[in-house]
Parts: C-alpha cells; sequence; structure tokens
C-alpha cells in the first residue's frame, strides 16, 4: 500500500494550495513533513504563476505540533544533532515568514505548539469557530523557541506572557481577540471564506502587493525617524515609475480592469 504524501500541492489558477496531509496524526510534523513544507514554499516562490500560497490541513485538525514519535526520537540525539533538527523546523518557519507572496492559513481545526508557529508565520489567517489553540510544549518540559519570533509578532508580548508559561487551551474567539488570527468563520464557510481572500488579494497588484508586505517586515517597530521617511520616500518613488502602477493608474482613469486582474 502506497503511503500517501505529507503534503498535498494543488494549484487552482494563481493560488498554490498547500494542504498537510497527515490526518491520522492530526497533521503533526515530522522530518518528512517539514522537508515537504520547505520545498513547496520555496518552489511557490519561483514559480510565476503562483500569486498566493493557501496553507490548510487534511481532516478535523490543522497541525497538533510534533509528531510524537519524531519527538521520542529527540531524546536519543546528541545536541548537535539536535541542533540540527531544530534547524529544519526553523528555517521552515522562516521560509513562510519571509516569503514574497502572501501567504494565508485556513485553520479548519486545532492548533497546537509547532502549529501555532505555522499560523503566526503566515501574512493573514482564518480560523474555523470550532478550533482550539495551545502552546503546549512547558507541559512537555519543552518550551517554544524556535515559534516563539512569530508567535510574539502575532499575539503580542503580553498574551506571550501567558500562554507560553501556562499551556493554556483557548479557543478561535480569544485567537482573534488576541490578534493570532484576522477572521473566524462557521466551519462549514471556511474553505469558501479563505478562497474568496486569496481572490481578493489577487485583485490587486502583485508586485505592489509584494513590496507592501515588505514594508511591514521592514518598518514595524522602527522609530519614525529621518532615515525612515527618506525610506519610504525612496520606495514610493520607485514604485510610482514601475509598468505596474503605470498599468492600474491607466486601468483607473480609464475605467477598465487592470491587466492583472482576474476574469471571473
Amino acid at each position: 500500500m502506497t503511503t500517501p504524501a505529507p503534503l498535498d500541492i494543488a494549484h487552482d489558477g494563481p493560488i498554490a494550495r498547500l494542504t498537510l496531509n497527515r490526518p491520522d496524526m492530526r497533521n503533526a510534523f515530522d522530518d518528512t513533513l517539514i522537508a515537504a513544507l520547505t520545498g513547496a514554499v520555496q518552489a511557490a516562490v519561483d514559480d510565476p504563476a503562483v500569486r498566493v500560497l493557501l496553507l490548510t490541513g487534511a481532516g478535523k485538525a490543522f497541525c497538533a505540533g510534533g509528531d510524537l514519535n519524531w519527538m521520542r526520537k529527540m531524546a536519543t540525539l546528541t545536541d548537535a544533532e539536535n541542533r540540527a533538527d531544530a534547524a529544519k523546523l526553523a528555517r521552515m518557519l522562516h521560509a513562510i515568514w519571509s516569503c514574497p507572496k502572501p501567504v494565508v492559513a485556513c485553520v479548519n481545526g486545532d492548533a497546537y505548539a509547532g502549529g501555532m508557529g505555522l499560523v503566526s508565520a503566515c501574512d493573514i489567517a482564518i480560523a474555523a469557530d470550532s478550533a482550539h489553540f495551545c502552546l503546549s510544549e512547558t507541559r512537555l518540559g519543552l518550551l517554544p523557541a524556535t515559534i516563539s519570533p512569530y508567535v510574539l509578532r502575532a499575539m503580542g508580548e503580553r498574551a506571550a506572557n501567558r500562554y507560553f508559561l501556562t499551556a493554556e487551551r483557548f479557543d478561535a474567539a480569544t485567537a482573534f481577540r488576541l490578534g493570532l488570527v484576522h477572521d473566524v468563520a462557521p466551519l462549514a464557510d471556511l474553505a469558501q471564506r479563505a478562497e474568496a481572500l486569496c481572490l481578493a488579494l489577487c485583485d490587486n497588484g502583485p508586485g505592489a502587493v509584494q513590496a507592501s508586505k515588505r514594508l511591514v517586515r521592514d518598518f514595524a517597530g522602527r522609530e519614525i525617524d529621518a532615515a525612515l521617511i527618506a525610506d519610504t520616500v525612496e520606495r514610493i518613488a520607485a514604485v510610482r515609475s514601475t509598468d505596474e502602477a503605470r498599468e492600474g493608474v491607466g486601468a483607473f482613469l480609464e475605467k477598465r480592469e487592470p491587466s492583472w486582474r482576474l476574469r471571473r
């Protein structure tokens, strides 16, 4: 019997759909899934037809964090092997976070530990109202180290203080209130809502979307000083002379659709 691929990759026009495909293990990470997801993100970056990535899970869970057998193996590794193993997960999360194209998380079910890292590394997250979240590492005598840079940015330092330490489980409404997810929807409507969000992203100039993502990455938390102001001036001046900007402004003035907009 053939073992299913740990990651299902499908293309629907400009959308690359990446589905964690270990439903019997609640889509928990192991070496093969981490490698597959890292490679799939890079492939989407390199594919000019892809304008947005949509990440979700098969079955009832989004991602339960680390696979128990994978975690059991960690106890037998040397320090050097554990560093190398942790680095693979860290590189995967950074590949998602640094992807120049927008990445949308469609959180179809529970997201625990590393699963919360996945949600946090994405640009936009929409969750099923039945989903639950948990930073469960301290219950196992571990800590959420590799995911912490992304979770801190997503939910803030104050909330992280509580949930990193307590390992409390919280619901989708709380995740929305904390800013971890941007929207909550009934599970029956979730896939449609996520697809509509992806298509809305594709209504915008692809270069402008990527440059706007860089703005957030580069400017968040920076002091508003002369250097930052000069940087903003340079960026908008450079964009104004691009073919994409000419097309977008021209289409607006001529009351027509720009060339990049999908016909639907």
